[in-house]
Formats: C-alpha cells, sequence, structure tokens
C-alpha cells in the first residue's frame, strides 16, 4: 500500500510561515503528482496546490496563490509546502496525496495534519 505520510504543521501567527513535508512510504510507484488539500472545521475538504512529477507543472487554488508554493526532491519522493502570509482562515487539517502514473485517477491518502492560524 502506497502511504503518503504528512509532518510540519503546528500554530502559528497570522502573518507568519509554516513548511509542510509529505514522503510517500510504502510500495513504490511511479509517481504522477502529488499535491495537497484541507478541510477546516465544518466545511469540506477543498484543492489547495498539486505538482506533475514529471515536468513540474503546478496548480495552485485561487486562495492561495502568491502566498503558497508547492516543490519536490524527487529523489526522496517528497513533496513540500511553503505557506507564507498565513491568514486566520488558512486554519484545517492538511492532506497530502499521491497519485501513480499506473492509475493517476486514484488518489492515495495521508493522515493529515494541522495547521492553526492565530489572528
Amino acid at each position: 500500500q502506497v502511504q503518503p505520510v504528512e509532518s510540519g504543521g503546528g500554530l502559528v501567527q497570522a502573518g507568519g510561515s509554516l513548511r509542510l513535508s509529505c514522503a510517500a512510504s510504502g510500495r513504490t510507484v511511479a509517481i504522477y503528482a502529488m499535491g495537497w488539500f484541507r478541510q477546516a472545521p465544518g466545511k469540506e475538504r477543498e484543492f489547495v496546490a498539486d505538482m506533475r512529477w514529471i515536468g513540474g507543472t503546478t496548480s495552485y487554488a485561487d486562495s492561495v496563490k502568491g502566498r503558497f508554493t508547492i516543490s519536490r526532491d524527487n529523489a526522496k519522493n517528497t513533496v513540500y509546502l511553503q505557506m507564507n502570509s498565513l491568514k486566520p482562515e488558512d486554519t484545517a487539517v492538511y492532506y497530502c496525496n499521491l497519485r501513480s502514473t499506473s492509475s493517476p485517477g486514484m488518489y492515495y491518502w495521508g493522515k493529515g495534519t494541522l495547521v492553526t492560524v492565530s489572528s
């Protein structure tokens, strides 16, 4: 089983920064893309950012453009989310996902890491 494992969440003041990491563990697969969703209390899970492994094409939600940056370390099968200028509305559990080249429509999910932004 493929298992993304997140780290780096925590408590930060508004305007601050955090960097999340997500490493692919478990069964080795060829990665098509890795990315992040988030779920705030009482809300549905929403897309944040993702990155195609070949070529490095990135996509961002409008709400985080210009503040968040997704990057990867191919050798470590790890994706990062640098979050700057954090706002209280960024408070959520952040979930990493991985898609393999053999099944690009199937998402493997991590267990999530909590980010809390205080005002």
